[in-house]
């Protein structure tokens, strides 16, 4: 574990906003001035193979990184591309045969829920209102 990967992570855990690459860039430039955004994404990459970050790559939206690797969702909003957590649910999933997957190997999944956060919901009514 470099320094740079140390403080990434660091940095990553204190919020629950899901930020993009670019904005752990920026916190984590607060500590070390002199980091490249390259770093930044190059680290991002190894801390999400290793297993230590997840990488939430959203429909429609610019990847996001999270600290939290517990078992949980994520819900986007479709308007302002905020992302919040949900509780883990107790989903069935189907076994795909390998066949009906086009040879594939599935080793696993993902649920997506998108609409709109509280903040849009309340700012829709008065854009539709001077539409």
């Amino acid at each position: 574990m470099t320094r740079q990967r140390k403080v990434i992570l660091e940095e990553l855990c204190k919020v629950r906003s899901h930020p993009t690459a670019d904005q752990i860039y920026e916190m984590v430039r607060r500590k070390l001035p002199h980091i490249s955004l390259a770093t930044v994404y190059r680290n991002l990459d190894v801390l999400s193979e290793a297993g230590s970050i997840l990488k939430l790559e959203m429909g429609g939206s610019q990847r996001r990184y999270d600290g939290d690797t517990s078992d949980h969702c994520h819900a986007r909003c479709t308007q302002c591309g905020a992302i919040a957590d949900l509780p883990a649910l107790p989903v069935s999933v189907p076994k795909v045969p390998e066949m009906q997957a086009k040879g594939f190997s599935i080793q696993g999944h993902r649920l997506e829920f998108f609409g709109l956060c509280p903040s849009c919901q309340e700012s829709r009514p008065q854009a539709l209102a001077q539409a």
